[in-house]
C-alpha cells in the first residue's frame, strides 16, 4: 500500500497537453549555475584529461534533471509532496553544482553523496508511492536497482583519487546512460518496455527546449561577462564580443526556428512516445554539451582576440560547433526522419576549417565559425519553409 494518495500525486491524464509550470522553471535555475560551472571548468582545464572530466560531469548533472524531468512527466508538480520533493532535490543540486569545479579534487565526496541522495532519493519516493499495482511500478522499481547499482560505483569514486575517480565515475554514468535502452533489465525482474511508458509528450518535448533555452542563456551571460571584465574594449575586443553574440543567435536559430514545434507534434503523435521521449535526452545532452563548449570558445575569442590558435583552443572553438551541428542534426533525425542537409554542409565547411585554422588567430576562427552556424540556420530555415507543406501532409 502507497504512503501517499495516487490520485492527489499523478498528473490528470485528460487529452489536454499538461503545461510546464512555474515550480518547474524555478527547478531549472539551479542547472543555469551548473552549466555555467561546467564551462569554467572546461575552461580552466583545457586538456584532454580536463575535457573528459567535464564530459562526466556533464552527464551526470543532465542525468539528475533528465530522471526528473520523467518524473514530473507523470507526477503532478502542485502537488504538496512532489512540490516539496522537488525543492529538496533542488537544494541538493544547489550543493552538488557549487562543488562541480572540484569534484576531481577534495570535494568529490560531496559531489557523490549529493548525486547518489538526489536519484535514489527521489526513486525511492516514487516507488513507495507507486506501490505494487501502478503499471509505472516496476518500471521504477528497476530503475532504482539500476540507480544503487551506480550509485555504489559514485561512492567508490568519491573514497578514490585521480584515475580510479574518473574510472569508477565513467561507470557509474554509462551504466545509468546504458540501462535504459535495454529496458533497465535486471535479474528476476525483466525489463520495462519502453510503450509501458505512457509520458505526455507535449510536455516532455517543452521542458527539453527550455533546457535549451538555459544553455543559451549561460552562453550570453558568459559573452556579457567576458566584455564586462576587459579594461580596454578596443576594435577586436568589440567584433569578438560581436561575433560571440551572433554565434548565440545563430544557435538559437538553428534550433527553435523550425525544429521546436515539430518535434512536439513528433512526440505527441508518435505510436511509442516513451522511446522518442528516450530520443530526445539523449540527443539534448550532445546539444547542450555543444552550447557548453562554444561558450568557452567565445571566451576565449572575446579575452584574446588575436591570440594564436593551439589546439586547445581550436578544439573549443570549432568542436563547439561541430558538436551542436551533430546533436541538432541526430534530433532532427529523429523528428523528420532524415539528417538535414543543411547540417552536413555545416560539419563539412567547419571540418575545411581545421585543416588551415592554424594560420590564423582566435577572432578569425570564431568568426568563420559564426559564419557557418548563420549559414546552416538560414538553409535550414529555408528548407523547412519551402517543404513544410510536404512534411504536413
Amino acid at each position: 500500500m502507497s504512503i501517499f494518495s495516487k490520485a492527489d500525486l499523478l498528473r490528470t491524464r485528460d487529452g489536454h497537453e499538461a503545461k510546464v509550470l512555474s515550480i518547474e522553471l524555478f527547478f531549472d535555475l539551479v542547472y543555469v549555475f551548473a552549466v555555467t560551472q561546467l564551462s569554467h571548468h572546461l575552461l580552466e582545464n583545457l586538456t584532454p584529461l580536463g575535457a573528459l572530466q567535464t564530459l562526466v560531469l556533464w552527464f551526470a548533472v543532465w542525468l539528475v534533471w533528465q530522471y526528473t524531468c520523467w518524473v514530473t512527466n507523470w507526477f503532478d508538480p502542485d502537488a504538496m509532496p512532489i512540490r516539496i520533493l522537488l525543492l529538496a532535490i533542488m537544494l541538493v543540486s544547489l550543493v552538488m553544482s557549487a562543488v562541480l569545479p572540484d569534484a576531481f579534487g577534495e570535494r568529490g565526496m560531496i559531489f557523490a553523496v549529493c548525486y547518489v541522495t538526489i536519484q535514489i532519493g527521489r526513486t525511492l519516493f516514487v516507488v513507495l508511492h507507486l506501490g505494487r499495482n501502478h503499471p509505472l511500478s516496476a518500471n521504477f522499481q528497476r530503475m532504482l536497482g539500476w540507480l544503487c547499482i551506480s550509485g555504489i560505483l559514485w561512492i567508490a569514486g568519491g573514497l578514490s583519487d585521480g584515475s580510479y575517480r574518473f574510472l569508477f565515475w565513467g561507470l557509474a554514468v554509462a551504466s545509468e546512460y546504458v540501462s535504459p535502452m535495454f529496458g533497465l533489465w535486471l535479474p528476476g525482474m525483466g525489463r520495462s518496455q519502453t510503450r509501458d511508458w505512457t509520458i505526455e509528450g507535449g510536455h516532455m518535448a517543452e521542458r527539453c527546449q527550455l533546457f535549451v533555452i538555459v544553455a543559451l542563456g549561460e552562453s550570453i551571460l558568459v559573452t556579457g561577462a567576458s566584455i564586462s571584465h576587459m579594461a580596454n574594449w578596443d576594435a577586436p575586443t568589440l567584433i569578438a564580443f560581436l561575433v560571440a553574440f551572433l554565434g548565440s543567435l545563430a544557435m538559437w536559430w538553428i534550433y527553435f526556428d523550425t525544429s521546436s514545434q515539430a518535434g512536439t507534434e513528433a512526440i505527441v503523435h508518435s505510436e511509442d512516445p516513451g522511446r522518442i521521449g528516450a530520443y530526445f535526452h539523449y540527443t539534448h545532452v550532445i546539444i547542450v554539451a555543444g552550447v557548453i563548449i562554444t561558450a568557452v570558445g567565445n571566451e576565449l575569442a572575446i579575452a584574446h582576440p588575436p591570440g594564436h590558435i593551439d589546439t586547445k583552443a581550436l578544439a573549443v572553438l570549432v568542436g563547439g560547433p561541430i558538436t551542436y551541428l551533430l546533436g541538432n542534426g541526430i534530433y532532427k533525425t529523429v523528428v523528420y526522419r532524415r539528417f538535414p542537409f543543411s547540417h552536413m554542409i555545416g560539419l563539412a565547411l567547419l571540418a575545411i576549417l581545421i585543416s588551415f585554422a592554424y594560420q590564423t588567430d582566435l577572432l578569425m576562427v570564431s568568426g568563420l565559425t559564426t559564419l557557418v552556424l548563420l549559414q546552416v540556420a538560414i538553409q535550414e530555415s529555408v528548407s523547412r519553409r519551402r517543404n513544410r507543406p510536404n512534411e504536413e501532409h
